[in-house]
């Protein structure tokens, strides 16, 4: 995403102050905050507050507790991003600085807002539960909607807020429709790393559509005997959104269908390529970790699918920030 970097920054108006919506929206972005951040700093303290006696987490307090401050310091950049946005001096910072955090933030946030209510709405119409397939615990449930619910209100406003710097500050980039589109912007670089997202994409499509659909193919033993509802949804979600980002990437590139907006294609693109680049890459880091249970060891082909979304979501964001550079250029 650095190649935003020539993005142009206007200065911004002299007194510029936000509107009292935009005000608004900050202070919803900092206030969603405060549940996650203050779940994680009582871990990190050493409280068990929503931590079932028996949960896995406390086998690993010590990993538990890096990851709780690495996550503090994470949800803490969203604040910093809600201030970034409503400010002046928020006008001149570098494009390319802002781009990849934004990126990260949108591809993070936009499948807990999608697959969370589509978990709850499945396991109600199925009275599938987790905890009970399992037997082991994780959290108490009433984490997950405090957590979660401060999740889909950080993107909601978060996401506005960048939706409204974006239009003020490089609108014009994505004006009027694809068929109008110069052919410079979708030269061979950006065609070949389209090509190249599409073609790796392939890999872990086809193994969340077999998971999605009930194959059990390459799970451990574990896993198979975890899966439930949630795993169907979160399996089904992952390849909708490598299906949007590769197919959307594509229409940009080839500009067409001619009557197709631009800024709704790059916004999908931008938002899909987010979810698989940044959930493949959290994933991939994850499956890494030590453990010293072979029973929990993540299985290659399940870390291949982390692999191969990753990889997919960062080629496709290269391109939208190739054909952005290219936009910019020529405008």
């Amino acid at each position: 995403m650095t190649q935003t970097a020539s993005l142009p920054a206007p200065a911004p108006a002299a007194g510029h102050r936000p509107s009292a919506g935009r005000r608004a929206l900050r202070v919803l972005a900092i206030l969603a905050c405060l549940p996650y951040v203050s779940l994680k700093v009582a871990w990190v303290a050493g409280s068990e507050i929503g931590i079932p006696a028996r949960s896995v987490l406390l086998e690993h307090r010590q990993m538990m507790a890096i990851v709780n401050a690495v996550s503090v310091v994470a949800d803490v950049l969203v604040v910093v991003l809600a201030l970034l946005l409503t400010q002046s001096w928020g006008r001149r910072f570098p494009a390319w600085l802002l781009a990849l955090p934004m990126w990260a933030a949108t591809g993070l946030l936009a499948p807990i807002m999608t697959g969370y209510p589509a978990q709850l709405a499945v396991a109600l119409l199925t009275g599938d539960r987790k905890a009970a397939a399992s037997g082991e615990p994780f959290l108490d449930d009433w984490v997950f909607g405090v957590v979660y619910g401060g999740f889909i209100l950080q993107g909601l406003a978060l996401g506005t807020l960048f939706a409204l710097y974006a239009r003020d500050r490089w609108g014009h980039l994505w004006q009027g429709r694809l068929g109008g589109l110069s052919a410079r912007t979708s030269g061979p670089g950006a065609r070949a790393l389209a090509v190249a997202g599409a073609v790796v994409a392939l890999v872990p499509a086809t193994l969340h559509l077999l998971w999605a659909t009930g194959s059990t193919a390459g799970l451990s033993a574990r896993l198979i005997a975890e899966r439930d509802s949630d795993d169907y949804v979160l399996e089904a979600q992952r390849l909708g959104f490598l299906a949007v980002a590769v197919a959307l990437t594509l229409l940009l590139v080839l500009r067409r269908p001619a009557r197709l907006r631009v800024r709704t294609t790059l916004a999908l693109a931008w938002t899909a390529s987010g979810a698989a680049g940044c959930w493949g890459a959290y994933l991939s880091l994850v499956a890494l970790l030590p453990d010293a249970d072979p029973s929990k060891q993540v299985p290659g082909l399940v870390q291949l699918s982390y692999a191969g979304d990753m990889i997919t979501g960062f080629l496709l964001a290269a391109c939208v920030a190739l054909f952005l550079r290219r936009r910019s250029a020529g405008a």
